[in-house]
């Protein structure tokens, strides 16, 4: 077993721990920065991000107006003090971001060009045409290289974070290339490994995305807070999921039923107008677009493909010259997945799974419950998206929450205190389990695929856009029965390079665990708000749910649901509405 140290570990090589690890090292360029990622950091998932990036600059904006937007589009479940940093912080990050190079598309007169987004009253979404994600972590990345201190560990898959003392000193990894098991020992360790979209069939997320760091940390006794709320995208693509960006929306695509009609116009999408403006509604919150999409498949006004139920998305009307220059990646997309020109044809689309609001429990500064353990991005829940996130604003909490966990952790791990002596013996026995469970087991009848299908069905049906007590009871009880039978799983490859039959493995087992949670969470949540929409409890119930969920492991591994209260600062809860 190879050994190694530093003084802050980031857990994900994606933006937020690329920020995060760059923060660390403009502290303290003393302090020794590593980065492990079981891929390449250019391959981590925010490079898919298409749409933009939410920060106040134009005229007639407001940072005020940024925070209520944020609050009421999550329903008044977020922190306010959060969502005050996080606002006050964004311009800053961003014009940061511009100088370290980040290409942003601009006005001809040269002022940062932005665009609308989903539940935002004004235009504030900063974009790189549409391939916004791709150039903030190439900036990201190429900045971190100038940093001596920072050392990376490209393409290993942490299995446990080692924990002794109450407090979090490194973690166990595999170096995919070798299969040589690695132990490294830190002073604080952050956890930016995204979201867990792959517990679902249908998501927007890569194959990478299956809650690794959510579940580590659930492992070492850091709560998870408010599972519950999952956010589908109203366009994605019917088989694959590609996300088909908000971007094509804002620019000033329609959503239309099989008769061709803009149906958004027929629901409450949270305006104080009795209808919603025509030419806005396809911009109202992604929760609200998702749930009026199901009900015009009950009323049988959606079409039906080889996949399942959808609508036409459509920009034709834009022209090729606009959607050339301004989502050139939504027609690549199109033409590669789906053989169609947007230019000349509209785009199926259904909701898919998009985003987790909720993560591993954080305060404002990163830290988690656990001393010395860190967590930022999606892989957090600091809360500033509550009940629903607003489309743009994820990508610029990577960069304001990143660069505050990144210092944070530098802090803590600057004040020393040596590596317990057992962390080689914790890490010895990581070592052992994974031998033993895994690549020398012979016998078990359970097949990976098998079980990561049944939990797929059982996440769509029960845990999806509607849900209800006796389904998600059901729920709860089929994804116990898959823990249980997970232990008799058995790999068809027992080889130690790039064995991605043992990764698979230990991803689903990282995946039931996060899916345990979401579904125990929404079971205790008796209301609707945002993206948890409850038949059997269809109102919001800020009596006796304005609260965030605690999932910590329990007796037996099952989850155990407590709850927190959500910060109020400026403003109490109120009538959701978005819109001009």
């Amino acid at each position: 077993m190879d050994l190694f140290s530093c003084d802050v570990l980031v857990v994900g090589g994606g933006g937020a721990g690329l920020r995060a690890a760059i923060a660390v090292a403009e502290m303290d360029p003393k302090l020794r920065v590593a980065v492990i990622s079981k891929v390449y950091p250019m391959r981590s998932h925010t490079v898919s991000a298409e749409g933009g990036a939410a920060a106040v600059i134009k005229a007639g904006d407001s940072l005020d107006e940024h925070a209520y937007d944020t609050i009421s589009g999550g329903d008044w479940l977020c922190d306010q003090d959060a969502v005050e940093a996080f606002v006050r912080e964004a311009p800053e990050e961003m014009v940061r971001l511009e100088h370290w190079g980040c290409p942003w598309s601009r006005e001809p007169d040269g002022h940062i060009a932005v665009r609308p987004f989903g539940g935002m009253k004004r235009e504030r979404t900063w974009f790189a045409a549409d391939k916004t994600g791709f150039h903030m972590l190439h900036t990201l990345f190429q900045t971190s290289l100038k940093y001596e201190p920072v050392r990376r560990y490209d393409e290993c898959f942490v299995t446990k974070l080692l924990v002794d003392e109450g407090r979090c000193q490194g973690v166990v990894a595999i170096e995919l290339a070798t299969g040589k098991v690695l132990a490294i020992a830190a002073g604080a360790v952050i956890v930016c490994t995204g979201g867990c979209g792959k517990v679902f069939p249908f998501t927007t997320n890569a194959n990478i995305k299956n809650g690794d760091g959510m579940a580590l940390a659930y492992r070492a006794g850091a709560p998870l807070k408010d599972m519950e709320f999952v956010q589908y995208h109203p366009t994605g693509l019917p088989f694959t999921g590609i996300l088909i960006t908000e971007a094509a929306r804002s620019e000033g695509g329609w959503l239309l039923n099989k008769d061709g009609y803009r149906y958004l116009q027929d629901y409450d999408l949270g305006k104080p107008e009795p209808k919603p403006v025509l030419r806005s509604m396809e911009l109202g919150p992604r929760d609200r677009l998702s749930q009026a999409f199901v009900k015009e498949q009950e009323k049988g006004r959606t079409l039906e493909g080889p996949y399942g139920h959808y609508v036409h998305l459509d920009v034709r009307h834009l022209g090729e010259k606009v959607i050339e220059r301004k989502i050139p990646f939504v027609r690549e997309l199109c033409l590669k997945y789906m053989n169609i020109d947007p230019v000349r044809e509209m785009i199926p689309v259904r909701p898919v799974v998009h985003y987790m609001m909720g993560g591993i429990s954080t305060d404002t500064q990163g830290a988690t419950p656990l001393r010395g353990l860190y967590a930022a991005g999606e892989a957090a829940c600091v809360s500033i998206n509550g009940a629903n996130r607003l489309g743009s604003n994820s990508l610029t909490e990577l960069l304001v929450f990143g660069a505050r966990a990144g210092k944070a952790a530098a802090a803590f791990a600057a004040e020393g205190g040596s590596p317990s002596p057992s962390l080689h013996a914790q890490a010895q026995d990581e070592h052992r389990r994974l031998e033993e469970k895994f690549l020398r087991k012979t016998g078990g009848k359970e097949k990976i695929a098998t079980l990561r299908s049944e939990m797929h069905q059982t996440m769509e049906t029960s845990a999806g856009i509607y849900r209800t007590e006796p389904t998600l009871k059901d729920a709860a009880g089929k994804l116990q029965s898959l823990q249980d039978r997970f232990e008799d799983v058995s790999l068809d490859d027992h080889s130690y390079t790039f064995n991605t039959d043992l990764t698979a493995a230990l991803e689903l087992s990282y995946m039931l665990d996060v899916a345990q949670t979401i579904v125990q969470s929404a079971l205790e949540r008796r209301e609707s708000r945002g993206s948890h929409q409850r038949t059997d409890h269809p109102q919001r119930d800020d009596g006796a749910f304005l609260k965030h969920s605690l999932a910590s492991r329990g007796e037996g591994g099952r989850p155990r649901i407590a709850y927190a209260p959500v910060t109020i600062t400026r403003w109490p809860p109120g009538q959701r509405v978005y819109g001009r």
